[in-house]
């Protein structure tokens, strides 16, 4: 599961894949008409899974909050260094 963010207006995108690196290359390169018209993207969050069907469930999970303040807040706990250092 993992959310990108528009360098054009900032806006996030919520999906779910097997290949991350590659799905990141297809919204940039214009392969995903959802995304297209807001390229380029940057990875900002991600989260594995061992199964698809749990990454659909926490896809669906953040997308129920619509909050643009909850997404953020997701952001930043993962960009936040280890107060430990791990």
């Amino acid at each position: 599961m993992y959310i990108i963010r528009s360098k054009k207006d900032s806006s996030f995108y919520i999906g779910q894949c097997q290949n991350l690196s590659q799905r990141l290359l297809k919204h940039n390169n214009g392969y995903t008409n959802s995304t297209k018209a807001k390229k380029p993207w940057d990875l900002v969050y991600h989260e594995e899974y061992q199964t698809r069907s749990e990454a659909v469930r926490r896809e669906r999970e953040i997308k129920k909050q619509k909050s643009h303040k909850y997404i953020e807040e997701l952001i930043f706990k993962f960009s936040k260094p280890n107060i430990m250092g791990l």
